[in-house]
């Protein structure tokens, strides 16, 4: 009997295609899907779809600015391009957005909503696939503050860390929503040594945004969580709060190779905060991305 391998890592990317909430059904247990990627990443699994039913706008991010008389949907010109999917993305220097990968892969543009509510548009620059890892350029506007990632002291298991992002696109609310949790792990799935796993809860469309400590200060990009539906296929049970976010000396390492100087500062037991103060360091930095095709 050949051994089952299954996917069960999520990238969370949501998208507004589709008629069902549903990911889908998952393959038979006796079939084998896809590898995973080199250095232990595994393939993603898709985007979660946005349900298309009358309470649920299927516009992703929520509701945007009133569009002018004309346009067509999520922003887009009629037989212009489309909004296709979204995620999250922070300022990590002026005028530019750091995302991942999966968030950026084969869009023709992206756009941005900004804390203040001010749509702009960005062009992919720098990518790295492998860390899951995109820079985005943006035209037209400011974005907001730049965030600062932690410099020291190393992080530990157990620490505070806050999320802040756009999860669930046209299903929650359509302003940014905070999630708290710890360190719980310092490596990632199948021992990925770029991630942490993370306890706090992370849905579709959270990806890209910041990790933060309790200094407010940037110490991952959360970027996947554990697919509870393939792991009770296999196991029968359900994993809880199991989610990945890159590291922040890996982000670090990114933004310096490509001529990004980051800014840093220490995390001291003096400067911590509550959650809700993180929010408000994270707020006027953290945007709104929709892929255009």
């Amino acid at each position: 009997m050949r051994k089952l391998v299954l996917p069960v890592a999520i990238c969370l990317i949501a998208t507004g295609l589709g008629p069902a909430w549903s990911q889908g059904k998952p393959p038979p247990l006796g079939v084998n899907p896809a590898p995973a990627e080199p250095g232990g990443k595994p393939p993603p699994l898709g985007a979660s779809p946005v349900p298309s039913g009358p309470a649920v706008a299927a516009v992703p991010g929520g509701k945007p600015p009133p569009l002018p008389p004309g346009s067509g949907p999520f922003g887009a010109s009629p037989g212009g391009p489309r909004a296709v999917s979204s995620g999250t993305g922070f300022v990590v220097a002026p005028s530019r957005i750091l995302t991942n990968y999966h968030v950026a892969r084969q869009c023709s543009e992206m756009r941005v909503r900004t804390s203040t509510g001010a749509e702009l548009t960005a062009r992919v620059g720098a990518t790295d696939e492998q860390r899951d890892l995109a820079l985005l350029t943006v035209q037209g506007g400011d974005p907001g503050p730049v965030l600062s990632f932690r410099s020291g002291p190393e992080l530990r298991r157990g620490e505070g860390v806050v999320t802040y992002g756009f999860p669930l696109a046209g299903l929650l609310s359509s302003g940014p929503t905070l999630t708290t949790g710890e360190i719980s792990a310092l490596a990632g799935l199948r021992d990925n040594q770029t991630q942490f796993q993370i306890s706090a809860p992370v849905q579709p469309g959270n990806s890209g945004g910041p990790l933060l400590d309790l200094g407010g200060n940037v110490v991952g990009v959360v970027v996947s969580k554990l697919n509870a539906q393939r792991i009770a296929q296999s196991t029968g049970d359900i994993p809880q709060n199991v989610n990945f976010a890159v590291k922040g000396n890996e982000v670090v390492d990114f933004l310096r190779r490509n001529s990004i100087q980051p800014r840093l500062a220490p995390t001291t037991g003096s400067a911590l905060r509550n959650a809700a103060e993180v929010g408000e360091v994270a707020h006027p930095s953290t945007v709104f991305l929709r892929c255009m095709r």
